[in-house]
């Protein structure tokens, strides 16, 4: 009987580690299923450009993982109960599993504050942001991002570029990029000076209406358009599955990616809590996805086949945040929270960012790409200890 892997989510993490898998897992012993809620991977990272009027190539997942033997489910998953080892999509399926690696990843934050669901857009999602874009095509007078954070700065600066018929404004609670060297800062604030975006910080939004937003010392923002950006959360899935999770809804794991309360699962990308080498938590991002289901991927092959589990840098190397469509800054970081005094700025910033996701995305979504390699057996007794741990629970 095979072994069942099911990988809930297509994102980075989820799509890579299902290539991964079975590229070096024998077909004959594992039956891998990845479940994903949109048809195409999409670049998360782009939506932003998606929002402003870019429209991206599209890459149908069912093609990505043909010739591969992974089964591709198009459907959102609605429920994972962990002790039970499924998980419920909305087409009323329930999948069994053996092993699973969830990476749904993330949602937008909305973090309780009144009026952000029922006014608000964002981009933390495909369909939000063409939402967004929708909005913008047809949008006059003035346009708000809430968010000072790397999200909300590429959002805004690529609003104000392709749209320069609006008014645009960001609202942050702290300075603009205060956590920036000295160069890589000054570079950011003279960018927003060109594209004429309003700064205003220490602004604290308490509330979003139709007209606009209300900050906390008691301005008021008129906005035609309220885009919000203030952080993730991971999807609530998880927290309901019985898995542990933290006060934001990751899952709890330890240094290989595994849950630390039901042996079996294994998380990646942003739905997982883990530390970075810093010994700060690990930030939601697209480098983080990557370090984290390579991990994720490497304990499932050791726990599955007994072999060695390597150890993965979880190290997050900077910040690079696009400021419109050729201009851009890298701030590089030391492990993961300590800023350094090295940057990479302007045009030529722009195209490394370029050429960094551009060779991530092709490595993704061609998992035969390469050489041939060794696929592994899982022994019997490895199969066995892995239905008596799972039984356990």
């Amino acid at each position: 009987m095979q072994h069942r892997i099911t990988v809930l989510g297509a994102g980075f993490a989820g799509t890579w580690a299902a290539g991964t898998l079975a590229r070096r897992l024998h077909r004959d012993d594992v039956a891998i299923t990845v479940v994903n809620a949109e048809a195409d991977f999409v670049e998360r990272f782009r939506l932003h450009q998606v929002a402003a009027g870019t429209d991206l190539r599209r890459r149908d997942l069912a093609a990505v993982f043909t010739r591969t033997g992974v089964r591709f489910r198009h459907a959102a998953v609605t429920a994972v109960d962990a002790a039970a080892r499924t998980a419920t999509l909305d087409d009323g399926a329930v999948l069994e599993h053996d092993t699973l690696l969830y990476a749904l990843g993330s949602t937008v934050a909305d973090h309780g504050i009144p009026g952000v669901r029922e006014h608000a857009f964002h981009v933390a999602g495909r369909p939000a942001a063409l939402r967004l874009r929708e909005r913008l095509d047809r949008a006059h007078g003035a346009v708000l991002v809430v968010g000072g954070n790397l999200t909300g700065i590429e959002a805004v600066t690529e609003i104000a570029e392709s749209h320069p018929g609006l008014r645009v404004a960001l609202a942050t609670t702290g300075e603009l990029g205060g956590w920036l060297g000295p160069k890589a800062r000054g570079h950011l604030l003279r960018a927003f000076d060109r594209l004429g975006i309003a700064v205003h910080e220490d602004t604290e939004i308490t509330e979003v209406t139709a007209a606009g937003a209300l900050a906390a010392d008691g301005r008021a923002f008129d906005a035609a358009t309220v885009v919000w950006a203030a952080g993730f959360a991971a999807h609530p899935i998880a927290a309901a599955s019985g898995l542990d999770v933290n006060g934001a809804g990751q899952i709890l794991v330890d240094r290989q990616m595994r849950s630390v309360s039901h042996p079996g699962v294994y998380a990646a990308g942003d739905a997982a809590f883990t530390l970075a080498e810093d010994g700060e938590p690990l930030p939601m991002s697209c480098a983080s996805a990557g370090f984290t289901a390579m991990q994720a991927t490497s304990a499932i092959m050791g726990d599955l086949t007994g072999a060695g589990i390597g150890r993965t840098s979880l190290a997050y190397y900077g910040n690079h945040i696009s400021l419109g469509r050729k201009d851009a800054v890298f701030q590089a970081l030391h492990l993961g929270s300590r800023t350094t005094s090295w940057s990479v700025r302007g045009r030529v910033a722009a195209g490394l960012k370029d050429l960094i996701l551009k060779t991530a995305v092709h490595g993704v979504v061609h998992p035969t790409y390469g050489l041939p390699v060794r696929k592994r057996r899982i022994a019997r007794e490895r199969r066995e200890a892995v239905a008596a741990a799972n039984a356990a629970y």
